[in-house]
Parts: structure tokens; sequence; C-alpha cells
């Protein structure tokens, strides 16, 4: 065994050392990154599943490591935490063989594979659902679903006093010299708080585009958070305190009642996780959070509370509970702008069930470049004007195969 991988390593070697990626075309370049990340997926595999073999025998101790995990990343170059995720995960595979072996064909990275056994080992129902969805979702989207399976698999009283009793907030300077802030929480102390942050961004953003400046939203965000830390309140732009921040709550309508989710339903802030449903209660309790309420059943809206807010507010808070971000399938951005699928100077109408919320790369292809997402509902494929399924030409095909009008 040891001799076959040594031979491929040098075949591979010999391969990146004659490799000129000038000499191949776009469409050969896309396909050899494809096949090198499918390589790079095996090969991290391997790895992992050799270093946790190793470290079940006391052999790491030899090079005076804290643990096999420290062992591991001293060896690749990795973070000692991530590299505890890819020992985590490969002890966790050999409990979810399809997991397993689609992670040994190169379809899954360390990340999805991670994301995958976590929630299949509280939920093991879950894991054909979840890489299904590896294949067609961004890791952010795998990530979320893992996290409501696990919720749905769990305590939610008992989960929600974890994460809290693990609450951290950390700095640390990077290798280019630059400061860094990493925090950990519950999701509705982390809603509300970045609903205040980005309340003060987006005042940010509109004083700045006034006077012809751009810059990327996070650099709003940063100011945003330096706004907050400041003990002079007068950091904070006007206006931007003048609408409390929004956060919003999906929940399903027998879950309210009931007091706890049951098998299939949500309780959870959109954006940011499950939660319980006691949580709820102690926002909708407290008057500093403008709070957004969708109430559900199933998946169709039964009722919107939005208070102080006109109808038009209510169909955007309901496209929010369907859509926390982006629907163009495998973008996990967050939903930024309303647009509506059919011009609504034609239509002259602003209906709900032919709206569709982008972010702001995708809105912007959609308006200036004409893509469309393909007919339906919920996230979807998102594509060019020349793509067959474009809904323009879906329905230039379907006005060509009806018969001619009968001339009386």
């Amino acid at each position: 065994m040891c001799v076959k991988l040594g031979e491929l390593e040098r075949s591979l070697v010999d391969f990146a050392a004659e490799f000129d990626p000038a000499l191949l075309s776009a469409a050969r370049a896309e396909g050899v990154m494809e096949r090198a990340a499918r390589m790079e997926h095996i090969c991290a595999t391997i790895k992992a599943l050799a270093a946790a073999r190793f470290s079940e025998t006391e052999l790491w101790r030899n090079g005076g490591d804290k643990s096999p995990a420290h062992m591991l990343a001293k060896k690749t170059g990795k973070p000692v935490s991530q590299a505890q995720q890819q020992l985590d995960n490969a002890k966790r595979l050999r409990s979810h063989p399809k997991t397993d072996a689609a992670a040994r064909k190169g379809k899954l990275s360390p990340e999805q594979q991670a994301a995958i056994t976590d929630a299949a080992d509280l939920d093991p129902n879950a894991e054909d659902d979840l890489l299904d969805m590896a294949q067609r979702t961004s890791l952010n989207e795998l990530r979320d679903e893992a996290a409501r399976r696990k919720a749905a698999a769990q305590d939610p009283e008992e989960r929600h006093r974890r994460i809290d009793a693990e609450r951290f907030v950390r700095s640390w300077t990077g290798p280019d010299g630059a400061w860094n802030l990493g925090a950990k929480g519950t999701p509705d102390r982390g809603a509300r708080f970045m609903a205040r942050v980005q309340s003060i961004a987006d005042a940010l953003f509109k004083k700045a585009r006034a006077e012809g400046r751009r810059e990327q939203p996070e650099a709003y965000l940063f100011d945003a958070l330096m706004s907050l830390a400041e003990e002079d309140g007068d950091a904070k732009p006007s206006g931007a305190s003048r609408t409390s921040p929004k956060v919003l709550v999906r929940v399903d309508l027998e879950a309210l009642f009931r007091g706890y989710p049951a098998e299939g339903e949500l309780c959870e802030i959109a954006g940011y996780g499950p939660v319980p449903v006691s949580v709820v209660k102690e926002l909708l309790a407290q008057g500093d959070t403008f709070l957004a309420a969708i109430i559900t059943k199933g998946q169709a809206v039964v009722g919107v509370a939005h208070l102080g807010r006109s109808h038009t507010a209510a169909q955007r808070t309901a496209l929010q509970w369907l859509y926390p971000i982006c629907a163009v399938e495998g973008c996990s951005a967050l939903a930024r702008e309303i647009d509506h699928r059919h011009d609504w100077v034609k239509t002259l109408t602003t209906r709900f069930e032919d709206s569709d919320p982008y972010c702001h790369h995708h809105h912007y292809l959609k308006t200036h470049q004409g893509w469309r997402l393909v007919e339906g509902s919920g996230k979807r494929v998102f594509v060019p004007p020349d793509d067959p399924r474009h809904p323009n030409n879906v329905n230039k095909g379907a006005a060509q195969e009806r018969p001619p009008p009968k001339v009386a």
C-alpha cells in the first residue's frame, strides 16, 4: 500500500513540475480545477484516516506534541482547530459508510464531511439528505441544514444553555499584521447584536453613497462595530438609531403553543439557526428589539406579525422567512435586494409570489446581464440568457409549440 502511494506521489510531483496553466483553454482549466479538487479531497480523507489511526497509538507522543491534533497540525501546517476537526471527522466516518464512500471518491471536502457526519451522529436519517444537498448547495447552506437536523435531535433548552456556557470573544493579530476579532454565543444574542450593527452600517452606506464613496459592505460593518464601541455616542451616524434593529423569527404555530418544536417544525432566528421556543417568547416580551415574527404552518406562511409597518413591509418580511439568504442555489450570501420576476412596468403589480430576493452580486447579474432564476419556487438554479432553462427561452419554446389561432 505504501509503495503504491509513493508511486502516486512521484507521478503527481512529475505532473506538477511540467504543468503550465497558460497552455490551457478556459474550459480545460475548469476541468483541471475540478479534477484537482476531487484529488485534494481524496488526499485529505486518506490523510485524516491515517492520522486518526496514528492517534490511537502512543507513537504520536514521541514528538513531544500536546495532543494528536497538535501533532497533525505541525506535520500539515494547519491550525490545531482544523486538525482536530479532521481527526474527529475521520473517526465518525467509520459509523457512516455512505459518507465514507463519497469522501473516498473525492465528492466531499473535509468541511462537508464534518458537517454531514456531525449531524448524522445525532440523526442517522439526515445522512442521505445532506449527501444530496452537498452536491447542489454551498458549504454554508449545508452547515445550516446540518445544524437544523442536529437541533431537532437535541433538547433545545440544553443545547442553548451549553452554547451560552461556551460563549467567548477572542482577538488576535494575523500574519499580515491586521487585528482580527472572533466571537461565539447563542443565536438570539448574535442576531440582536448584528441587527444593531447592520442598522448603523446601512446608515454609513447611505452617507458614503451620497458622498460618492464606495466600499465593500464588510467595511461598513466594521465601522459600525467600532461606532458601537465608541464611548462617545456622537460617533453613530445620523439616522442609525431612528429605526430599531430588526430580528426575524420563524416559528411554526403548533410549536409556539406547545412550547417546543416537533419533528419537521421550525423555531429559529432567520440566518442564525434554531433556538428554543422560550427564547422566542423572551424576544416577544422585550421592547428594545423590532421583532418580525413569521408564524407558519408547515411550509406555508399563515400569519405575519409585523409591528408598526405597512403591508409592503409584511410582504418583505414573509419573503425573508422564505429566503434568509439569496434565492440562487449555491449562494449563501444574505438577501439584500428583492426583485420582480416580471418587470413591474409591464404588470404594474407587486405580488408576493412574483418576487425573489437576491444578494447584491446576483441582483447585478439579473438587472444588467439578463441572468434569471429558472422557473419554480424556493432556491433554484441561476442561468445566463443563452441557457435553454432561462425563463425567456422556455416561454419562447412554449409559444413556438403552440398551434396558430384558427381564422374564421
